[in-house]
């Protein structure tokens, strides 16, 4: 069976030279060893030295010298956008005391995992929601190692 033994970030391996990808939604990103299936059908063992977050673009090294592409699945999310600065830190201060995970992205729009209790929430607190699919990348937080991992 394959091997996939390092994780490299985008930028510091041959996406090029990917013989295959995986496809992953964000709650399954989140790994250190386990038998997985490529895209492709492909099985190989993912064995990290330590508990990594794939993120979209990462590059899992193979043991033989290969690489295989890390995709982020689309699933539901629901992006905020927030009528003000005001409103955009109260709103992030509720979603972060419920602990859930959150994107930020260009514009200072938020994106969540879609959950109607938060949803519910966010526009209670006046943030317009527009739920759909697509990547989530949770930040990381403050104690995330090297600013990468997001955990």
């Amino acid at each position: 069976m394959k091997t996939a033994v390092a994780l490299h970030h985008p930028g510091d391996w041959p996406a090029d030279q990917a013989r295959t990808g995986i496809t992953l939604a964000w709650a399954d990103r989140h790994r250190r060893r386990l038998a997985m299936t490529d895209d492709s059908g492909g099985e190989f063992l993912l064995d990290l030295p330590a508990a990594s977050v794939l993120a979209d673009g990462d590059g899992l090294r193979l043991s033989d010298g290969g690489w295989i592409a890390v995709r982020a699945a689309a699933e539901a999310v629901a992006d905020i956008a927030c009528p003000d600065a005001e409103s955009m830190v109260r709103i992030a201060w509720h979603i972060g005391n419920r602990h859930a995970p959150v994107q930020i992205l260009a514009g200072g729009v938020l994106r969540i995992q879609d959950d109607h209790v938060l949803v519910g929430m966010v526009e209670g607190l006046g943030g317009r929601v527009v739920r759909h699919r697509a990547a989530f990348q949770a930040e990381g937080g403050a104690y995330a190692a090297g600013g990468h991992d997001h955990a």
